[in-house]
């Protein structure tokens, strides 16, 4: 009976330390899977299974489809905005100075305008398509170029222009894979990426005028050489389109198509959690 005890309060012990000391804390998180959300337009949030937040395109404040604001927001590692434009640069600025989050920007020159306009240089990581970053845990980003422009809201004598616009495929712990490809339109470097990275998930934009079949394209070549897409996510989708915007529907009826049924258009609701697993 006495040694049964024992070995009850060594395991009590070891659960215990699992919950208190850093590194095996840490270990308990790894088992998670790391998530997704959707908050209107092309905010995203990215949760790593080791609990780093990576904020993509945070255009919050003077946003109507935004379904949260800037007091939501308490912690931010990473921030990713594709381009200098007010929707997907948003509140970058802001957010930085409130949490410390580093911001990994597509295009040098935007990185020299957020320094500029007051983000910590330390925090600004200055990037140019082709650029890949290691964020610890095993999560990577890596910067692809947009067809796209970067037109700054408040361009200086200094920065007149935020550079290359971009996209960003993030791996993460467990192998899995998003493409988040900004603005931009279908090119045919999305083939060589596809084989190369082999996303699981790509975030595609789907804004008023966007024709269908550019969508289509994204997602064929995003299929070269790579069995690992299964789901499509639309971005710079109004939460109520203006008559005559391109839908959903159309989107999903153009990719299957061209492609048949072996990608899902998943349509979500602002704040939902999306797992993501292999």
């Amino acid at each position: 009976m006495k040694t049964k005890l024992l070995v009850m309060s060594l395991i009590t012990l070891v659960v215990l330390v699992g919950l208190v000391v850093p590194g095996c804390a840490s270990a308990v998180q790894a088992k998670s899977t790391p998530t997704l959300e959707w908050f209107g337009w092309s905010i995203f949030r990215i949760t790593t299974m080791a609990g780093k937040v990576i904020l993509i395109n945070p255009f919050i404040t003077n946003n109507a489809d935004a379904s949260i604001t800037l007091n939501d927001i308490n912690k931010v590692d990473y921030i990713l905005p594709a381009d200098g434009h007010g929707d997907e640069l948003g509140d970058t600025i802001p957010i930085a100075q409130k949490t410390g989050a580093k911001v990994i920007t597509p295009g040098f020159e935007l990185g020299s305008w957020l320094i500029q306009k007051g983000v910590p240089a330390a925090q600004v990581i200055r990037s140019n398509p082709g650029g890949i970053h290691d964020l610890g845990d095993g999560v990577i980003v890596r910067v692809v170029h947009s067809q796209h422009g970067s037109g700054l809201p408040a361009p200086t004598i200094e920065n007149p222009y935020g550079g290359p616009a971009g996209g960003f495929f993030i791996t993460l712990e467990n192998g899995y894979t998003i493409y988040f490809a900004g603005s931009t339109s279908a090119m045919t470097d999305m083939a060589m990426w596809a084989a190369a990275f082999k996303p699981d998930l790509a975030i595609l934009p789907l804004n008023n005028n966007r024709d269908p079949l550019d969508v289509a394209q994204m997602v064929r070549f995003l299929l070269t050489r790579n069995a690992n897409l299964r789901q499509v996510i639309p971005h710079h989708q109004r939460l109520q389109p203006p008559a005559g915007a391109t839908t959903i529907d159309q989107m999903e009826q153009a990719i299957r198509k061209m492609v048949g049924r072996r990608v899902t258009v998943l349509r979500l609701e602002r704040g939902q959690v999306v797992p993501l697993s292999k």
